[in-house]
């Protein structure tokens, strides 16, 4: 008998549907014929679920006793005596009870995987063991339950059971995932909108490489040996120049045909000085394309094919988009150009897209980065032409029977020399006049095979060539260092110009502009470098690349900025002629830099000029909102003094009682006013210490009517690292507000959960709620949102309540309470050394 098959749901979450699709997949099998039962399926009385029960055969459970309690399991000899054609197994990574057949539940499965029974299983993407530390970073809590990812990927079939977290949330507000005196709880700790995201974008990419996976085992079976595009990572080419806005474009319209594709943009710089390129263009080309969602790559390269063929292949690239060349059609005598030889070279596995543009062929120019130099291999065809070429053409002519004459030989032996100088400059030139003078005396100068010239003629006309050929080849060279150097000062001048608009658009990112000097110029680390004095040691004020120095001495490059600042380069060592240029980035990087600390002293302004605002609302708060309970207080006292009127015990009771609200209020008031002042004035000194929740939040209680509040706040939790004085306030504040507005059918619930390394306390009122947009706007100084009655305080609660939360490390945010509401959620640091609990989660969720 063979071993069976496994089919597992994978869910995003818990209550995507695993169970119910599985239920679902067993109905149809059975309407099929197929001998289906139901091994172990739990519905935790949920009815849609216990529905798709019916109408299936189920198994008898196995019971086992522990710890005084009656567990029900999986009873694997029922299955293996029943023996099945199909077997529903629920929640592959459950872990059995003590003293069953398996610790694990996969372990019963592959039991009846080996007896040649077919399974069908669920498992959530969280119960997966090689994503426990991220699932725990992602929601904070540590899964206790999991299955090794090697069962999961044996599987024969995986289908992803995915919902969006929107309607998950639904369905969970509408009862259907848990009971309701948990819905609230798992709605704000493990099903929050971030959480459901995160989880389901680790499934997706988890059965995305399971895809594959099985891509990869059915080429290996059936020996298929071509690439199958099933994903395209396009590669797009780029010189700086204009033309790149347009491949980046075609690009992106060709990534967009397939689901999934990629768009990687590279720039391939040489690495002899200042790059070829734009910055300004660069900069342009670069934002277009992370704005269509691609990458941008800088790569430094001699040669430019092969580096950029190598860099699609280490990307797994199938096609490369390259623009049609620029050059002039004579151009092409120093090569075949870059498209040329990456579609040559590229071979069957990639496809080179040439695209048209509006510059083609107007000419690229000599490349900048050379300045006056001629690159490598112009300079070897130079010699080759300048040398060997009029050794071929003497034995050319010396082969026909009918000479052109010598008049024609000196022309042809003249044109190789022009040519030498276009490729190789003057040297080149100078050789292949010498060369050709010689051969033209040997050869074709009567008496030939003999050095002596015999007619005066001939020996004028062999002086005139070399003369002339020396001139052409001076000329020929100056021009071509003359075109070098032009295309070199308009590199220079687009760079400057590209500093001085960033002035004046009043850029300040520091390491954007270090990012531009490490691709101008090639580099692998660039380092801004300053100190306090000639003594004091250097510190980074901001670095790009890998490794940056953290001395001047120990760059490659080093350029000075005043006394006590430094540019630091590293990689290569640059020529001279880079360093004006170089300097006027030192220059603009230093400006960058003290715009910066500009800006962060504007801000320093800017709160002072708030305090000055708060410290103006303080003093119309006290002219009015003070003023109200002392003028009660007052009319109090002076009703009691007053000897006119016999006041009775009831009355004096009420009186007196209306002097301790109008006290207790001013006492509150007055008390919001003085934090506020404190938290403005920056002078609120948290004492930290470890303490446990529950003797804190009972106390701040004290100011709400019995009754008004449900607390719940579990013995199980970790102690909190906080100030005890402030923390009663902060939660005394969020509560009286929460009972204020609360309409008084249920009480506010203030309920607290531990959630990773933090513990957070949510107190959750059922009034009107607060618009999205205006759920900020309720924590600033002296707003009150809404219809809040006049003489209900001053408007500094929540904002109180904030500062002193953010000043004992922790946040205070407001959410929309399910159903409709408010929810405060105060979050704060779990002390190090307190245990450690795992947020609540109920075991098991269906469908």
């Amino acid at each position: 008998m063979g071993r069976g098959t496994l089919r597992i749901y994978l869910g995003a979450a818990p209550g995507v549907g695993k169970t119910y699709a599985m239920l679902s997949e067993a109905h149809r099998r059975v309407e099929r014929g197929t001998d289906c039962v139901v091994a172990f399926v739990e519905h935790h009385d949920r009815p849609r679920t216990e529905v798709m029960l019916h109408g299936l055969e189920l198994l008898p459970r196995q019971e086992l006793e522990y710890r005084g309690t009656v567990f029900t399991e999986m009873n694997v000899d029922a299955v293996l005596e029943r023996a099945p054609a199909v077997a529903l197994v629920d929640e592959l990574a459950h872990t059995n009870v003590p003293g069953s057949r398996n610790a694990k539940r996969w372990q019963d499965v592959e039991e009846l995987l080996k007896a040649g029974i077919d399974v069908i299983s669920t498992v959530n993407i969280q119960h997966l063991e090689s994503l426990g530390d991220v699932v725990e970073s992602i929601t904070g809590v540590r899964q206790r339950e999991t299955v090794p990812d090697e069962v999961v990927r044996r599987a024969d079939q995986i289908e992803l059971v995915d919902m969006s977290p929107q309607a998950l949330r639904r369905r969970m507000a509408h009862g259907n995932i848990y009971r309701p005196d948990k819905m609230d709880a798992a709605l704000s700790n493990y099903f929050r909108p971030g959480n459901l995201t995160a989880l389901r974008e680790l499934a997706l990419l988890w059965v995305a490489d399971r895809v594959d996976e099985y891509l990869q085992q059915y080429r290996g079976e059936h020996d298929i040996r071509t690439t199958w595009r099933a994903r395209e990572r396009i590669v797009v080419g780029l010189t700086g120049g204009p033309e790149g806005r347009t491949l980046i474009r075609r690009a992106s319209r060709m990534a967009a045909k397939g689901s999934g594709s990629e768009i990687l943009a590279v720039y391939i710089a040489r690495s002899d000085g200042l790059t070829s390129a734009s910055p300004k263009e660069l900069a342009v080309q670069r934002t277009l394309v992370e704005d269509l969602g691609g990458t941008f790559h800088h790569v430094i390269g001699d040669d430019i094919p092969a580096a950029l063929l190598e860099f699609a292949r280490g990307v797994n690239s199938t096609q490369i988009v390259l623009g049609s060349s620029r050059r002039k059609t004579w151009q092409y005598v120093y090569g075949p150009g870059v498209g040329a030889t990456v579609a040559r070279e590229s071979g069957p596995d990639l496809d080179v897209h040439i695209v048209t543009h509006e510059e083609v062929a107007k000419g690229r120019g000599l490349p900048m980065a050379r300045g006056a130099r001629l690159g490598r291999a112009r300079i070897i065809w130079g010699w080759l032409v300048g040398v060997l070429g009029p050794v071929l053409l003497a034995v050319v002519l010396r082969s026909m029977e009918d000479a052109p004459g010598l008049a024609n030989d000196v022309l042809l032996f003249l044109f190789l020399t022009v040519a030498a100088a276009l490729l190789g400059g003057v040297r080149p030139a100078l050789a292949s006049a010498a060369v050709g003078s010689l051969l033209l005396n040997y050869w074709f100068t009567p008496p030939t095979h003999t050095l002596t010239v015999q007619d005066p003629e001939n020996l004028v006309a062999i002086v005139i060539f070399f003369a002339v050929a020396v001139a052409v080849s001076s000329v020929v060279d100056l021009a071509a260092r003359r075109t070098h150097q032009a295309a070199r000062l308009r590199a220079e001048s687009e760079i400057l110009s590209f500093l001085a608009g960033s002035v004046l658009r009043g850029e300040t990112a520091l390491d954007a502009l270090l990012e531009r000097v490490r691709e101008t110029f090639a580099m692998e680390s660039v380092a801004l470098l300053e100190r306090s004095s000639d003594v004091e040691p250097w510190t980074c004020a901001g670095s790009v690349g890998p490794a940056p120095v953290t001395r001047p001495d120990d760059a490659d490059v080093d350029m000075p900025v005043g006394d006590n600042m430094a540019l630091a380069l590293s990689g290569r060592v640059l020529p001279a002629e880079d360093r004006r240029v170089l300097g006027a980035f030192a220059a603009q990087a230093a400006v960058v830099l003290d715009r910066q600390r500009l800006v962060g002293e504007a801000e320093q302004a800017r709160r002072l000029a708030e305090g000055n605002r708060i410290r103006t609302a303080l003093l119309a708060a006290v002219s009015h909102d003070l003023r109200t309970p002392l003028a009660s207080i007052k009319a109090a006292v002076s009703s009691l003094r007053s000897d006119d009127v016999a006041w009775s015990d009831e009355d004096e009771a009420e009186l007196l009682e209306g002097i301790e609200d109008g006290a207790d209020r001013l006492d509150h008031l007055v008390g919001n006013l003085l934090d506020m002042s404190r938290l403005q004035t920056g002078t609120v000194t948290p004492l930290i210490r470890e303490i446990d929740l529950d003797e804190v939040v009972p106390m701040a209680l004290g100011g709400v009517p019995e009754g008004s509040v449900d607390l719940d706040i579990p013995e199980t939790l970790p102690m909190v690292a906080v100030d005890p004085g402030l923390l009663e306030r902060v939660v005394a504040n969020i509560v009286e507000n929460a009972v204020k507005y609360n309409p008084g059918q249920e009480p506010v619930a203030v309920a607290a959960s531990a959630l990773g390394d933090r513990v957070e306390l949510r107190v959750v009122d059922r009034g009107r709620g607060v618009p999205d947009e205006a759920k900020e706007r309720i924590f600033e100084p002296f707003q009150r949102y809404g219809d809040a009655p006049r003489g209900a305080g001053v408007g500094l609660g929540l904002a109180v309540s904030r500062g002193f939360a953010e000043a004992m490390g922790g946040t205070l945010d407001a959410e929309d309470t399910p159903g409709g509401g408010l929810t405060m959620v105060l979050t704060l640091t779990a002390a190090p050394g307190g245990v450690r609990t795992e947020a609540e989660l109920p075991a098991r969720a269906t469908s």
